[in-house]
């Protein structure tokens, strides 16, 4: 073999002394099978290279699912993080009307929704008295509302939770604020036997804020820590 032809010495040394640095380089060995390929002729058909491109493609699928899977996770993670603090802060006002606004203020805030809404079902006579007490953060509406509101009209099983995007937001549950929503989520209320329930209604300017794909456990949680929070207050 002529010297021209040999590989630098010192470069021969450090391969061998450390062969796993061609062997973790990807580019290197698709380098060394395709100069192989080239050097065995067009008729040789080599099952190990091809077994070799297939075990390639399988790796990076597998690495491509464990990104989703960590990104799901850290994501997860996050959301929990972020229920667990808007409902520390929602526990903190002793009295209804500092509740309510720290509701529309800092426990939306945290949520990094746009508007907070509460609805209450009610007779005629209560619901002008909610009306004026508190003013837009909380509104009233008659029986049955909240379950047509949820379910549009339509004959389907009620949800805890629905989530949904919107072209606008419904007037009746976010005044003036309403054109500009784009999605939200419907937290359906149970306040215990005898009485009727409530929606809390989080509308958002985001159409990808609040999605039917999405999971709800998170906000069935913070859902039922709101139901027995209200309890509270009604009792």
């Amino acid at each position: 073999m002529s010297s021209s032809s040999r590989i630098d010495e010192t470069l021969r040394e450090e391969i061998i002394s450390r062969p796993d640095i061609i062997l973790d380089d990807r580019d290197l060995m698709q380098a060394l099978i395709a100069s192989n390929e080239r050097a065995m002729g067009g008729n040789i058909v080599d099952l190990r290279g091809i077994a070799m491109e297939r075990l390639e493609a399988r790796l990076d699928r597998l690495e491509d699912t464990h990104r989703s899977v960590i990104a799901a996770a850290y994501e997860n993670l996050a959301g929990t993080n972020q229920i667990h603090r808007a409902v520390l802060r929602m526990l903190d006002p002793i009295e209804f009307e500092p509740f309510l606004r720290d509701l529309a203020g800092d426990v939306a805030a945290i949520l990094r929704v746009d508007v907070m809404r509460l609805v209450l079902e009610s007779t005629q006579s209560d619901r002008d008295s909610a009306v004026r007490r508190v003013g837009e953060v909380l509104s009233a509406a008659e029986p049955g509302f909240i379950e047509d509101y949820i379910t549009e009209g339509r004959n389907i099983p009620l949800r805890q939770v629905t989530l949904r995007q919107l072209a606008g937001g419904d007037a009746r549950i976010y005044g003036d604020r309403a054109a500009w929503i784009r999605s939200e989520a419907c937290l359906k209320l149970d306040f215990g036997p005898g009485r009727l329930p409530g929606l809390l209604a989080m509308g958002s300017e985001d159409p990808h804020l609040f999605t039917p794909q999405q999971g709800t456990d998170l906000l069935g949680f913070f859902a039922g820590v709101f139901e027995r929070t209200m309890r509270r207050y009604l009792s």
